[in-house]
């Protein structure tokens, strides 16, 4: 077995000498709240695959995802450009009722990898187009998915049918309500066979989890661990969170993604491509309002708001990035940066650097590798539920309109990260430069035209 090892770690060395291109695993947790795990100030949950995986990278406390609720996330990940010009704006388009897919013409960094011979998976949460729309991933610059398109149906761990390339397959196990095959689970599985196909050449997998989302469930063997441990709410109540033990599964289903991170990262280790293998970790957004959990876990870590919200507790997520002797072992990170940043930031890591037209993202490889420097420009984000609200944080001011209309509320999120003390009264020349990015930040959008604020967060 030593042998092996070592042959194997000399293939990957040999590999890497001859070939620039990074392999890049991002893995995209569903609803995970900032202080949901170890990492983040987690005490009650265990999870000891991403504490391991924070002390062999380096943790950024000053991460946001694209959005607050799902799709723009989503889309902003895969495009490269933030809420204010990326196509899918919200979980809904018009009145709440299309689900807007992405074009043909929208370039994903899919697209943008493959075009480098990199092989590429999409497994999980989809959530860009629906079935015999150009958004579905097939189209979007995918050679292998395998998951959910539908951000409802994604709702449900145990479904009775799954996407796989393009086909509707049955789930046996699941069939009539059963609760045979958890999702979570068998997209693990694909994950470590595609990992085990595709190890031998460039390749992208973006793993895009459905846990903690939504329906609290979780396979039994899960659960086990942490039933009783916890005092729980009291039962009746409705809703999603309305099973016997509420708390208990919560933390099951945060202790099964720990336990299949760990899983991809053995198997990355053991195919000898450690060196050369980039990984991502990170959430959508940020924790729901769950009654009883987020409280009770901490998931905010004190910061203000929920998923669907702009505030940080809305949008900052917990980020982790690990290659082994390239970006610092260990260490914590207070750089800023975004989900729209990931597309320059993969692309640099296949060798491209010339920046691609439309792009709002910037190259963070050289934060990432610890060489920090001051943010150029502004973080911009918007949201389009029942009103429409704009952020955006320049250095370590952010400024915040929650309706239109609205005062700009601003806030030091360095010094004061539960945004707890409005600073608009004393930063006049920042409410005026908030002002006109949130003019010149965004270009309007059909779907989600600014007069109307309806669309349902999922």
């Amino acid at each position: 077995m030593r042998r092996l090892a070592l042959l194997l770690l000399l293939a990957a060395t040999l590999h890497a000498a001859r070939d620039p291109r990074q392999n890049i695993v991002f893995i995209l947790a569903d609803d995970l709240g900032y202080g949901d795990i170890g990492p983040f100030g987690q005490k009650l949950i265990r999870t000891p695959n991403l504490d391991r995986l924070a002390a062999e990278g380096t943790a950024f406390t000053h991460y946001y995802a694209g959005g607050s609720v799902c799709s723009p996330t989503r889309s902003v990940l895969m495009t490269g450009q933030h809420t204010g010009h990326t196509r899918i704006r919200g979980n809904h388009g018009r009145a709440g009722l299309a689900r807007v897919p992405l074009r043909a013409e929208d370039q994903t960094v899919a697209e943008l990898l493959r075009n480098q011979d990199y092989a590429t998976a999409m497994i999980g949460k989809w959530g860009l187009g629906e079935p015999g729309t150009e958004g579905t991933p097939d189209r979007q610059g995918f050679d292998r998915w395998f998951g959910y398109l539908n951000n409802d149906l994604a709702e449900f761990h145990f479904p009775e049918k799954l996407w796989r390339d393009g086909k509707e397959i049955t789930l046996p196990g699941n069939a009539g309500g059963a609760r045979g095959q958890y999702s979570h689970d068998l997209m693990t599985e694909e994950a470590l066979a595609f990992l085990e196909a595709r190890h031998q050449r460039p390749f992208f997998l973006y793993l895009a989890y459905t846990v903690p989302h939504s329906l609290l469930e979780a396979p039994e063997d899960a659960l086990a661990e942490y039933r009783g441990r916890f005092p729980e709410p009291p039962a009746g109540q409705g809703g999603k969170n309305d099973v016997p033990f509420p708390r208990a599964t919560f933390a099951a289903m945060v202790g099964r993604l720990d336990r299949d991170v760990g899983r991809i990262l053995d198997r990355i280790r053991a195919l000898g491509i450690d060196r050369h293998t980039v990984v991502f970790f990170c959430s959508d957004n940020g924790a729901p309002a769950r009654a009883g959990i987020s409280d009770f876990f901490g998931s905010t870590a004190g910061f203000r708001g929920h998923k669907g919200s702009l505030f940080e507790g809305g949008i900052r997520a917990p980020m982790i990035v690990r290659w082994p002797g390239q970006i610092p072992a260990g260490r914590r990170s207070s750089y800023p940066w975004g989900g729209w940043d990931f597309l320059p930031t993969a692309l640099a890591l296949a060798g491209i650097t010339q920046p691609e037209p439309g792009v709002d993202g910037l190259n963070v490889l050289p934060a990432l590798r610890g060489k920090e420097t001051e943010r150029p420009g502004h973080l911009y984000w918007e949201h389009h539920q029942r009103e429409f609200s704009q952020a955006v944080r320049e250095g370590r001011l952010k400024a915040i309109r929650e309706r239109p209309g609205a005062p700009v509320l601003v806030f030091d999120v360095v010094r004061d990260p539960g945004e707890t003390r409005d600073l608009a009264a004393k930063e006049p020349g920042f409410v005026a430069r908030a002002e006109e990015l949130f003019r010149t930040s965004r270009t309007e959008s059909e779907p989600w035209p600014v007069a109307s604020r309806t669309s349902p967060s999922r």
